[in-house]
């Protein structure tokens, strides 16, 4: 069994997994191009947002 289709639910064709369809293909893009689906991201952390970065020279070798 190939899964149910990640837009709508029906059976998933082994051509499109996970999707069953080119139609759902392109929804699912369309929603990752639009920006409806978001990555969560951690908050910066203000101490250490002005920290200068080490130069080449700061660090230690390997």
């Amino acid at each position: 069994m190939a899964g149910a289709c990640a837009i709508c639910g029906k059976p998933a064709a082994e051509k499109f997994k996970p999707f069953c369809s080119a139609r759902c293909a392109h929804v699912d893009l369309g929603r990752w191009l639009g920006e409806s689906y978001k990555v969560p991201a951690a908050a910066i952390d203000e101490d250490t947002e002005d920290m200068p970065s080490l130069k080449q020279d700061d660090r230690e070798d390997a």
